[in-house]
């Protein structure tokens, strides 16, 4: 006889529950990580997707910079610094959020704090925006490791319905699983709330007597920047601190300056031309006026050795 519709549906059901369940299992063999590099051997990583396969790959040539070398922030290498020390040896820490003007040294400070406590056992991981939903498996990986690691996200910036927004919320505060007491984030955003803000969320905003109270669009974006613990603002320089900074790298990249007015102004003019004297600006210009002066230095060598 053949089958009611009832019998149809029902018998269809079943065929799409197995048939998930297979999917499954074929994801689960490919869907792998790698396992995890040696942490002794290494202090840098970053979280990668080979295709199917995640990697934790290691660093072989970090970014070495100290904290001594980050003019114009020392408040906030300070409070970046004491923080981390606090989280190596074993003592409650904040996950860090390092937001403000452009080229003020936010990631350099992450990677001086690593040159200065890695020997401490510090270690940092870097992870793309995109990799963020990978955070569950990234933690499981490290998370029976003897280092302690700094998750490290530079230069996010976020849309509400981005799916890694909502992953990285739910591991700042929020997820069923305890925090990993080895593991923290440290984040670096232009912007303070890590999203963008409309003139038309305002609107949303209620006033109660004196009391002001944020509409919920607004209340969602604020809701990610305060799980970060700390929160560490920088500013744009004067132009008294941004030529200090330029004379410092002129100064470590091996120039000698014999007409410091003369300097200034080159790096006045740069700076004018960027639209910016930033940190950045200031080690742009640095590199290009040392690498000229450094040129011109070997250039009565070079004409005596043909003589």
């Amino acid at each position: 006889m053949p089958s009611t519709a009832p019998e149809a549906a029902t018998l269809l059901g079943a065929l799409l529950e197995r048939a998930e369940r297979v999917l499954e299992r074929v994801e689960g063999l490919f869907e792998t990580s790698a396992p995890p590099p040696d942490f002794s051997a290494h202090v840098a990583f970053r979280w990668r997707r080979r295709g199917s396969q995640r990697v934790l790959e290691p660093v072989l040539h970090p970014h070495r910079i100290t904290l001594a070398d980050l003019r114009g922030i020392e408040a906030q290498a300070k409070l970046i610094d004491a923080n981390t020390r606090h989280f190596v040896q074993g003592l409650p820490a904040n996950n860090v959020l390092l937001t403000g003007a452009r080229g003020t040294g936010k990631s350099s400070l992450v990677k001086a704090v690593l040159a200065r406590h890695a020997p401490r056992g510090l270690r940092l991981v870097e992870v793309d925006k995109q990799d963020l939903l990978d955070l569950p498996d990234l933690v499981d990986m490290v998370g029976g490791a003897s280092q302690r690691f700094i998750v490290f996200c530079d230069d996010l910036s976020f849309e509400a319905d981005e799916p890694s927004y909502k992953a990285l919320k739910a591991m700042l505060d929020g997820s069923i699983a305890a925090p990993t007491d080895n593991v923290l984030i440290y984040a670096t955003s232009n912007r303070r709330h890590l999203m963008p803000e409309y003139m038309s969320e305002n609107l949303e905003t209620r006033y109660l007597g004196e009391e002001i109270h944020p509409g919920e669009t607004l209340e969602e974006k604020i809701s990610l920047s305060e799980r970060f613990g700390l929160w560490i603002s920088f500013h744009p320089f004067d132009q008294d601190r941004y030529l200090e900074i330029v004379g410092h790298w002129v100064e470590r990249l091996g120039v000698r300056v014999s007409d410091r007015a003369a300097l200034e102004r080159e790096a006045l003019q740069w700076a004018l031309a960027r639209g910016s004297r930033s940190g950045r600006v200031a080690w742009h210009f640095a590199r290009d006026f040392a690498g000229r002066a450094l040129l011109a230095q070997r250039a009565p060598a070079r004409a005596s050795r043909r003589r």
